[in-house]
């Protein structure tokens, strides 16, 4: 079994390990696959937590029957429990990337504009429960929809799915392996992110002895020409220009040429070559192209067995030839057993509740009347308090809020403290009215009394004028990141201001 010190792991491989382990609970995964299996994408969808947002008569009545029974089929094949495994995620948590709007698949229509099949995902203010939702977007006429406008309604060109349909469509992801260069020989060294191009070069030559081999890196720098080439083409273009975004204001820029059509296209980096203006409106690499597989470089590194990755990456991917990472071992006290007066007594769930089994009912009454009246409790009690206000399991029941598995985290706690027991104060009941009051939040965005963050300012807020108490004596600065509802509120002056209102 592969043993590895945290401190050798790079950051990016623990969070997509912990990703792997919560964001997508088993449950989800059966749940989805079977509904789909009859054909209900709806309630498939329902259970990987992905709200619908279409209404295939109105689309049918709008744009025709042929339209409609492409999209109906696509919907038909889509795993949206797989979508949801293969989102683009942000660290340190491993939460879905928000504020996005996600293309896909493409639809021809009668206007100018391509109708687009898109997954959403909520503002970073209302992403509790992790949920995304599905809609069809028709073009810039379509950017905000009534009951819940999205701050980021066009689709992404980084972050796009359309040419990657084995990363949602069920009926290709047997694809899986050959898109992601699985074939590639694994390396001995585990991935790092320093092995990233920083050189836009680096595809010209990417076996140059001075570069580590191409799998040590996050970076796909082997399929970026084969990949270019599906992006190309989907431009419409046969060869040509495209960007690869390296970091937050660093780009590449590169041209896909070929000496003739039997031969396959390479990379050629065109450096400072083009004008700001035109590298800007070039076809960008999407995310899920430029950067290798999570599951591959897991699967490499020996963090997940193949066994634990869903059940279509696993059928895709070649099997692991590293065993499952062993967790640390340290020896710990059975917190089921307590020394308490001399002796080794029991705590275990008693008709749904944690209860000390080795001390009679009518003693353990005796002794709670006295801890209310200031005296000293049991060790056993004391036991059973500390389980209750911050046990062994907050760190997993912790994950599974942050990743929107709420019904995953209270079977932690019953399993723990039995389904009758009565939350005290303390670390644990804190996550999980935090997680209830994040979805309330999410409750508004989603039916469009909120546009922006409750503190943000001038709409949404938590009286009438949308500050807050604290905010109410408080203009922020007016910049680019501020939101178009509080711009245009700030700009009109034809509303006559008031002493509740600003």
């Amino acid at each position: 079994m592969a043993h590895h010190n945290a401190n050798e792991v790079p950051a990016h491989l623990l969070m997509w390990q912990r990703v792997r382990e919560y964001a997508v609970p088993l449950s989800m995964i059966e749940i989805a696959t079977a509904r789909r299996a009859v054909g209900d994408w709806a309630g498939a969808c329902a259970a990987a937590r992905i709200d619908v947002d279409l209404d295939l008569r109105a689309v049918r009545d709008r744009y025709g029957t042929d339209l409609v029974t492409h999209l109906r089929a696509d919907l038909r094949r889509l795993a949206p429990d797989l979508l949801r495994w293969h989102m683009p995620r942000i660290a340190p948590d491993g939460r879905i990337r928000p504020g996005l709007t996600i293309c896909l698949a493409r639809y021809r229509s009668s206007g100018a504009t391509p109708l687009q099949l898109v997954v959403r995902t909520p503002p970073a203010w209302a992403d509790a429960g992790q949920r995304m939702s599905l809609a069809l977007w028709e073009g810039s006429g379509n950017d905000a929809p009534g009951h819940h406008p999205h701050p980021h309604p066009h689709p992404d060109r980084r972050f796009r799915l359309d040419l990657h349909r084995h990363l949602w469509d069920s009926g290709w992801s047997g694809e899986l392996a050959r898109r992601c260069g699985a074939g590639a020989a694994p390396s001995l060294a585990p991935p790092d992110r320093t092995h990233a191009p920083t050189r836009p070069a680096l595809p010209d030559r990417p076996d140059r002895p001075d570069q580590p081999a191409v799998h040590d890196s996050p970076w796909a720098v082997a399929r970026w020409a084969a990949e270019a080439e599906l992006l190309l083409r989907s431009e419409g273009r046969a060869r040509g220009a495209f960007t690869v975004r390296l970091g937050a204001r660093s780009h590449a820029v590169f041209e896909l040429v070929a000496p003739d059509d039997s031969h396959a296209p390479t990379c050629r980096s065109l450096g400072e070559r083009l004008p700001p203006q035109e590298i800007a409106a070039l076809p960008v690499l999407p995310e899920a192209a430029a950067r290798i597989l999570p599951d591959l470089e897991l699967v490499r590194a020996g963090l997940v067995a193949a066994d634990r990755l869903h059940p279509l990456v696993a059928a895709a991917l070649p099997a692991s030839r590293s065993a499952p990472v062993a967790g640390p071992t340290c020896e710990r006290r059975d917190p089921h057993r307590v020394e308490c007066r001399g002796e080794v007594h029991r705590i275990a769930l008693r008709e749904g509740v944690l209860t000390a089994i080795d001390h009679d009912p009518d003693e353990l009454r005796r002794e709670e009347l006295l801890v209310a009246l200031g005296g000293p409790a049991l060790p056993c009690l004391r036991a059973i308090d500390g389980v209750h206000r911050s046990p062994e399991a907050l760190p997993a029941v912790r994950e599974r809020l942050v990743h929107g598995d709420v019904a995953g985290a209270l079977a932690v706690v019953e399993g723990l403290l039995g389904p009758g027991a009565v939350l005290r104060d303390g670390p644990l009941r804190e996550e999980l009215e935090s997680a209830a009051a994040r979805r309330i939040d999410h409750g508004l965005f989603r039916s469009g009394l909120v546009a922006v963050p409750p503190g943000a300012g001038a709409v949404g807020g938590r009286n009438g004028s949308g500050a807050g108490p604290a905010d109410a004596g408080h203009r922020s600065r007016l910049d680019r990141r501020t939101p178009a509802a509080i711009r245009r509120r700030r700009s009109s002056r034809a509303r006559p201001r008031t002493a509740l209102t600003r």
